[in-house]
C-alpha cells in the first residue's frame, strides 16, 4: 500500500526498502539497536510488516510491526531521519500504521520507548495497567556476542 502526503510517501512494499539505510540508522544512530548486524536487520524486516517513509526516492524514515494480524502487534524500530523531523512525519506514520487494514481489531498493541512517550500517547498508547503481568527476557548485549 502506498500513502501520499505533500512531497512524501509511505510504502508498505518491502522491496522498496533500503536495507543499508535502515541498518545504518539502527546500528549507528538509534539508542535501542546500536551495533545490530545487517543480517539481523534483514531478518527483522522479513518477519514484520514494514512501513518506509520516502521523500521522492529517498528513504527518510521507517517503522515495523511484528504481528499475527489477528490479536497482537508490537511496534518497533520507528524513526524519522533527523533532517526531516519537525514536519509531522512521525504523526503521519503512526496514523498510517494504526489505520492499516491488517492491524484492525488487535487485542493488544505494544511498544517500548525511552523518549517518545508524548508522540505515542497521542495515539492512545498508555503505560501498562498491570505491569506485574508482563515478563521479558532482555539481552542488552546480544549484538556484541553475534558472530558475523
Amino acid at each position: 500500500m502506498i500513502y501520499h502526503k505533500d512531497d512524501y510517501t509511505i510504502n508498505t512494499d518491502k522491496t522498496a526498502l533500503s536495507l543499508e539505510y535502515i541498518h545504518q540508522y539502527l546500528s549507528e544512530q538509534s539508542y535501542w539497536a546500536k551495533g545490530i548486524p545487517i543480517h539481523t536487520v534483514k531478518r527483522s524486516i522479513e518477519g514484520a510488516m514494514c512501513f518506509g517513509v520516502y521523500k521522492g526516492a529517498q528513504m527518510v524514515g521507517f517503522a515495523r510491526v511484528i504481528t499475527d494480524n489477528a490479536t497482537f502487534g508490537y511496534l518497533a524500530d520507528v524513526f524519522i531521519d533527523e533532517a526531516y523531523r519537525g514536519q509531522g512525519l512521525s504523526k503521519w506514520l503512526m496514523e498510517v500504521i494504526l489505520a492499516h487494514p491488517d492491524l484492525q481489531g488487535l487485542r493488544r498493541f505494544m511498544l517500548a520507548t525511552r523518549d517518545a512517550h508524548g508522540l505515542y500517547r497521542q495515539f492512545d498508547f498508555k503505560e501498562l495497567a498491570n505491569p506485574e503481568y508482563m515478563l521479558a527476557i532482555v539481552n542488552q548485549n546480544v549484538y556484541n556476542s553475534i558472530i558475523s
